[in-house]
């Protein structure tokens, strides 16, 4: 409640421009950095970002690609393999999707062409 009223009084403080009076740059940079001030002290929480994954330091290899595209993790989804293999989710998308890794994605769609 206190804030509430905190924040009304902070409001009636902020005086309202008369656009009939004429205005120089710097009377209209103070009211701006006014406002940026005012802005900055309401400590308003940003939204969290939301992420697939971590990004990833690693690099990905040919044998990541492998495992991930025809081996062993295949199945799994590109972010419980980015997980375990210590990757982010952009690059086993990537080479599943065959922007990154062509042959081995060259070797996956025969593969699943086969079977």
């Amino acid at each position: 409640m206190e804030n509430t009223q905190n924040l009304s009084a902070r409001l009636e403080n902020l005086a309202i421009l008369n656009l009939e009076d004429k205005l120089s740059l710097k009377a209209l940079g103070e009211k701006i950095n006014e406002l940026i001030v005012f802005a900055n002290s309401l400590n308003v929480e940003k939204p969290a970002q939301i992420s697939k994954s971590t990004k990833s330091e690693k690099v990905m290899t040919e044998e990541d690609a492998r495992k991930a595209m025809i081996g062993e993790h295949k199945s799994l989804s590109h972010k419980e393999c980015a997980e375990i293999l210590g990757l982010s989710y952009g690059q086993i998308y990537s080479a599943r999707k065959g922007f990154t890794f062509k042959p081995i994605y060259k070797e996956m769609t025969s593969a699943a062409k086969v079977e």
